[in-house]
């Protein structure tokens, strides 16, 4: 068994880490923007994240870039080429980097610290900030000098680089063009002109990829674009991070969508809002974080009392309280599953990559209406803010999985109110066998809407076997729902060792990782779990009571899904690789897990 934890065959072929980092205000997170693009407008597959402190001003930012011929679904952790704004950034990573990787950084800053570099590393100095002001440039600048001076250390076409950056500034006028391209070309320039002195040609060069026509999304985007896709109406959008992305992109496409985009006071009036569009027949989304969805609880049980269709959108990260406002996890899950007082079932689905983000809102907004009930949506802060491709082919395969009734059963409630002499006899809260009542809105049809139990006519009712029969009416819902959930997906070798566990944004990663765990000599697979409840239980337990070695993979200290799977299905995962620290999982950190079970 090899003692590396990822075999640099593997970790190095065809394969760029490349992290840009500055102090805030430096353009960091525009420079891997459109760094980003570009590799793909390159025909190559990426992974991407961001890292930024819980500031309202200034810190060190940092952008992150995997880049591949082949298709990756991870980030790695070691780093290939350090793209260094300041002395700081260089301080903090030069540990991350592989020993035959490069740094750019500014030769005229007098800040700036090598000597405890490692000998093999190629350096590339570069008069970053001398360059950005010539020719009375700004400063700020700087950003996309360094751009170009990493775009050469690849070997790319420079032209595919300047065309994203036009791209990027198309709504600013053509001298702002001019100015950001022809900083991009002098670093290029440079850095072509002056090659490091005594080294080798960097490794990590990349040849021109041949990747289908791609979309970069961040989750967020996926999100609103599925949202917009499945026929929202109306959004609500207090601003907390990680889900501040999902409400840039939805304020930025209300007009062009014909939907209505309302930033409420406070999250409670978030909530409120949308229940009252889902109300008044609109598709609804609220969006917010562990601390606004707690303002919120009493809004969701409202909805599921009243039974009105709302997506949900949780975008997790560490807590309690304030915890860890930009950095990510997975402690959420129980909080989820109990959330608002009483007992009934709390739908939840959890992608694991801007594709599934996609289908996956189309059919919870399908879902809200069809069994008029709120739907979650649970994210992370790493899957919200951290960019990933889809092919357009696979843009149009999902859509195809996420039809629906995109609204419900009004049509049919409103002909059967019409049926009834002048409305009198509807009854919102109808007895049925499978839970679903007819549903109106305002103006079509008299009926009466409250938080309280109340009786088929929806008014308040303390009797007991009127109450038993809606408790009764509200879980047949349930079991009709959960007929719906597909079966899941497991990623890797039929006849696994190891059977890897995980939820959310870890599939990714774990995908990567079966790849260093069979140079391992250990063949294993990866069970994916995107419908959290209902739960898949009789496909689970199969395929849990099949394996040989079963680990749970979660983003909290613990273990949160083992639990919930040890309840839905009486199968104990004591085999736990956990991570609680802030940060997304690496391939490596799952590969050094496995090491310690196996």
């Amino acid at each position: 068994m090899q003692e590396n934890c990822w075999p640099s065959s593997h970790i190095y072929f065809m394969n760029l880490t490349l992290k840009i980092g500055g102090a805030a205000g430096e353009g960091v997170m525009a420079a891997g923007a459109i760094f980003s693009k570009a590799l793909v407008r390159a025909g190559l597959y990426i992974s991407t994240t961001v890292e930024y402190p819980s500031l309202i001003r200034g810190g060190h930012n940092v952008y992150i870039i995997r880049a591949s011929e082949d298709e990756i679904t991870s980030l790695v952790k070691p780093v290939n080429l350090l793209v260094a704004l300041n002395n700081e950034t260089i301080q903090l990573h030069k540990d991350e980097l592989s020993d035959d990787a490069g740094i750019i950084y500014d030769s005229n800053d007098q800040t700036v610290d090598i000597s405890q570099i490692n000998s093999k590393i190629c350096l590339y100095p570069v008069p970053l900030l001398k360059i950005a002001t010539q020719d009375g440039g700004k400063k700020l600048m700087m950003n996309n000098v360094a751009l170009g001076s990493a775009w050469a250390v690849i070997d790319l076409p420079l032209e595919i680089l300047t065309k994203v950056i036009a791209d990027v500034f198309a709504n600013k006028n053509q001298e702002i063009i001019n100015d950001n391209q022809k900083a991009a070309k002098a670093g290029f320039d440079y850095v072509k002109n002056n090659p490091p002195a005594g080294k080798q040609i960097f490794p990590y060069r990349l040849k021109l990829g041949k990747a289908a026509e791609q979309l970069v999304l961040t989750g967020n985007e996926a999100i609103g674009l599925g949202a917009i896709k499945a026929g929202l109406g109306f959004a609500s959008l207090y601003p907390m991070t990680p889900i501040n992305g999902l409400l840039n992109f939805l304020a930025g496409h209300e007009k062009e969508n014909g939907f209505i985009y309302f930033q409420p006071e406070d999250e409670i009036a978030g909530i409120n809002s949308a229940i009252g569009a889902s109300y008044a027949g609109l598709r609804s989304l609220v969006a917010t974080s562990g601390g606004g969805f707690s303002l919120m609880e009493e809004g969701f049980g409202m909805a599921v009392m009243t039974e009105t269709p709302l997506v949900v959108v949780m975008g997790t990260r560490p807590g309690p309280s304030s915890g860890l406002p930009t950095w990510t996890g997975q402690g959420d899950l129980k909080f989820l599953l109990g959330t608002s007082q009483g007992d009934f079932m709390r739908v939840i689905l959890a992608p694991g990559d801007p594709l599934e983000a996609y289908e996956l809102t189309q059919i919870a907004f399908n879902l809200a209406d069809k069994y008029q009930m709120p739907v979650f949506l649970l994210v992370d802060k790493f899957l919200c803010e951290s960019i990933g491709t889809i092919e357009k082919d696979a843009l149009r395969h999902c859509e195809e999985g996420a039809k629906g009734d995109r609204r419900g059963n009004l049509k049919d409630c409103f002909a059967d109110a019409r049926n009834d002499d002048s409305f009198k006899n509807y009854k919102r809260y109808k007895i049925n066998s499978n839970g679903i009542s007819p549903r109106a809105i305002p103006g079509q049809v008299y009926f009466v809407t409250n938080s309280y139990e109340h009786d088929d006519l929806g008014y308040s009712t303390e009797d007991a076997s009127v109450i038993k029969a809606m408790v009764e009416k509200r879980a047949r819902k349930y079991e009709s729902l959960a007929k719906e959930v597909p079966e899941p997906v497991v990623y890797g070798e039929h006849d696994a060792e190891v059977t890897l566990v995980g939820w959310g944004s870890t599939k990714g990663t774990a995908r990567e990782a079966i790849l260093g765990i069979k140079e391992l000599g250990i063949r294993a697979n990866c069970l994916h779990l995107n419908w959290i409840n209902p739960f898949p239980k009789e496909a689970v337990t199969r395929i849990l009571s099949g394996a040989k070695k079963i680990i749970d993979v979660e983003g909290n200290p613990s273990g949160q899904m083992a639990g919930w799977i040890r309840e839905q299905t009486g199968i104990e995962i004591k085999d736990k690789i956990l991570k609680y620290d802030g940060r997304q999982f690496y391939p490596e950190d799952i590969i050094e897990g496995v090491k310690k079970y196996v």
